[in-house]
């Protein structure tokens, strides 16, 4: 059984607080279950922050441009950016925490001057935002540290994934690759898994997963049965929390469902055969259909086609034997509608 890799992306849901961070790996982190058959099943694998450096973020009227959105945290963008945004120290704290908790820790790095949280410490993997396909500059450092990467696809189409590898392949291939629509939250119609099985055919060199942004888990769920290999989906505490990724991440309840539905995904797929499982061999004992007498049949009678039919049990002769029934002798009596088993008949 392969298991999927599963990111718990904080993105900005921290609200720029740490404490809000810590309590969010604490959520990746819990226990999940399947009660009916009492399975302890893996939690997610990683928590996943995102670093910028608001010098390299956004032009100067863009940043002093007024934000009035309910959900702004600030008089202007670039004040609303800079409330959220994590200190190099407070990474390292969520790091930390994360690490106390048996997870990985992936870093969104979105600017060279970003790369300065590098300097506390060594995330398990560096992911590109999609947006960034193109920033070769970015990409090339990044993948100079020779540290596993992961590219979301959200905002580009072959020609900048392709640019995107030729860059980072120059230094290593630990590369992975996430199939996303960079609208949120996605509308069914834009969802279109089917890059799954197109990435995984193009580029099989690389693991192939699935960011996703849509509502609910049935896209990431779905994703995993058609080999997605990592999921990633935004996660929160409280979808009524302000903030504008908030009402679409999972929160407690749905992150649980997710990792769930994810690990008994991945228990169902099994392995490309046909075959009785051995759990299967009662029921298929007791629902099966064997030989039976049609009639009251005297000992010493010969047996014919026309005193035969089927009745469960299974444990009897299957039609495709009849041959061993049909025209053999009773040992005794049989009475109507008994399986006929080979001690009681004889040549």
């Amino acid at each position: 059984m392969k298991q999927t890799y599963i990111i718990g992306e904080i993105g900005q849901n921290h609200n720029g607080s740490v404490d809000i961070a810590k309590l969010l790996v604490d959520l990746v982190s819990r226990p999940v279950k399947e009660e009916l058959f009492n399975l302890e099943l893996t939690p997610m694998d990683a928590v996943k922050l995102t670093k910028r450096d608001l010098r390299e973020e956004l032009s100067a009227s863009q940043m002093q441009q007024p934000y009035n959105s309910p959900h702004s945290f600030g008089k202007t963008y670039g004040e609303h950016r800079n409330y959220l945004e994590l200190s190099d120290e407070e990474h390292f704290e969520v790091y930390k925490h994360a690490k106390s908790k048996g997870l990985q820790f992936v870093e969104t790095i979105c600017a060279i001057g970003a790369m300065s949280v590098l300097k506390l410490f060594t995330p398990d993997k560096l992911k590109v935002a999609s947006r960034d396909l193109t920033n070769l500059p970015l990409l090339s450092a990044l993948a100079e540290t020779k540290l596993p990467i992961i590219l979301s696809t959200g905002m580009g189409g072959k020609k900048e994934l392709d640019d995107a590898l030729g860059i980072i392949s120059n230094y290593h291939s630990d590369i992975s690759i996430l199939h996303c629509t960079s609208e949120y939250p996605t509308a069914p119609q834009n969802v279109n898994l089917n890059t799954i099985k197109y990435l995984k055919h193009h580029y099989s060199q690389y693991k192939i997963g699935f960011s996703d942004h849509t509502v609910g888990i049935s896209a990431p769920v779905a994703a995993v049965a058609m080999g997605a290999e990592i999921v990633e989906k935004h996660i929160t505490i409280d979808r009524r929390m302000k903030g504008t990724d908030q009402a679409g991440s999972l929160g407690p309840d749905g992150l649980n469902r997710l990792v769930r539905d994810i690990r008994l995904i991945e228990m169902f797929l099994g392995k490309e055969d046909l075959f009785i499982p051995e759990s299967v061999q009662a029921s298929k004992h007791k629902l099966e259909r064997s030989i039976a007498s049609i009639r009251n049949i005297k000992k010493g009678e010969r047996i014919t086609e026309a005193d035969i039919h089927l009745l469960s049990p299974g444990d009897g002769f299957k039609w495709s034997e009849k041959e061993m029934v049909i025209g053999k002798i009773a040992k005794h009596d049989i009475p109507k509608d008994e399986i006929i088993y080979k001690n009681i008949i004889s040549e």
